[in-house]
């Protein structure tokens, strides 16, 4: 199962358990979040829905799990001859999120099994 949302301007593909990031969301690590603008959604049995322009009563919920600053981007800009050079940086701020859970008219459609991952048995043999 996997969506097609809409914040801050761009169109995010997530699915349930997804972590993934978004510009900038006020809110503080470990609140919910619910995005109603979606876009597209798809199920289990591939069967698409898709909306004109937002789907009506469906919504993805998430977990904010940290706010912060991506990495620099180095702006430079120069004009030959004419002894101009001007460089600048750019850190844009984002919010990580992982999905919770889609919701379809109140209704609960997906949601993962855990939220922590069971460790791995490293001495395991893997069996063909």
């Amino acid at each position: 199962m996997y969506a097609i949302i809409k914040t801050g301007g761009k169109q995010y593909k997530i699915r349930a358990g997804e972590i993934f990031r978004v510009e900038r969301l006020s809110g503080d690590v470990g609140q919910t979040v619910s995005f109603d603008q979606v876009l597209m959604l798809s199920d289990e049995t591939d069967s698409i829905k898709v909306g004109k322009p937002t789907l009506e009563g469906v919504r993805v919920d998430g977990v904010i799990l940290k706010q912060g600053k991506g990495k620099k981007i180095i702006v430079f800009k120069k004009k030959r001859r004419k002894s101009y050079e001007k460089k600048n940086g750019h850190r844009q701020y984002f919010t990580e999120i992982k999905v919770t859970e889609f919701g379809l008219d109140g209704a609960v459609t997906a949601t993962p099994v855990t939220t922590e991952m069971a460790p791995q048995d490293s001495n395991a043999v893997a069996e063909a």
